[in-house]
């Protein structure tokens, strides 16, 4: 299945977010929340002063898959958090948006993982990579020859890792469908950019809607933040 136009997608969207055998930073994933204010499912239960009626018909047809190995185990994240899982790597259905937040500690990602991962890039319309997500994708070679970024306390050190990826300094950058933050929190601000540029403009629920949530639109070059020192 070839990716679809988000912006006009015809169908379901299959959001999903990939959950290795490691543990998880759940301050990471929770960016993938910002759909479900885009879905039908929560704004066909919004009150009118919440939600106009016209609005309505404008919400999106989302379904959401949490995807580990055997997709059976709960998979585990920080703060003892369990995520019960959906779907298995040989189940899982064709991801059109993929989210991946970072694992803790020193994890290397299985080459079963990484063909899962590489599986989900090639099949998807966006790649998600929230703070230390990108290591997985690293791993996987799917930053080779992209633009990227990364934490600024470890942007050093992976310049000198993985020369064949042009990393910058910035809250987020896209490169093609592949999408990676700095730290996590930046992750808020990577999924609100990648909403207004997916699905932005009159009469569409990013613009006429979403502002209410105050979702972040900080300036992604860390021009409001004090810069990093060791």
């Amino acid at each position: 299945m070839s990716p679809i136009d988000l912006r006009n997608p015809g169908r379901s969207i299959h959001v999903g977010v990939i959950l290795f055998n490691s543990v998880t930073e759940h301050l990471d994933i929770a960016p993938a929340g910002y759909f479900s204010t885009l879905s039908k499912d929560f704004l066909d239960h919004a009150p009118p002063e919440l939600l106009p009626e016209e609005f309505k018909p404008l919400a999106l047809d989302i379904v959401y898959h949490w995807v580990t190995e055997d997709g059976k185990t709960p998979a585990t994240l920080t703060g003892n958090l369990k995520v019960l899982p959906t779907d298995s790597f040989e189940t899982c259905p064709t991801l059109d948006i993929v989210l991946i937040g970072a694992l803790v500690g020193q994890y290397q990602v299985s080459e079963t993982e990484k063909a899962f991962l590489r599986k989900a890039y090639e099949d998807s319309t966006a790649l998600l990579l929230v703070c230390g997500g990108f290591q997985p994708a690293l791993a996987a070679g799917l930053l080779e020859g992209k633009t990227a970024t990364a934490p600024r306390p470890i942007l050093s050190t992976v310049k000198k890792l993985a020369p064949g990826v042009n990393w910058v300094e910035k809250r987020y950058v896209r490169d093609g469908k592949i999408w990676t933050t700095g730290s996590l929190l930046n992750g808020l601000d990577m999924v609100a950019a990648f909403g207004r540029e997916t699905w932005g403009g009159k009469r569409f629920l990013v613009d006429d809607f979403v502002p209410e949530g105050a979702w972040p639109d900080r300036d992604v070059d860390y021009k409001d933040a004090a810069e990093w020192k060791i």
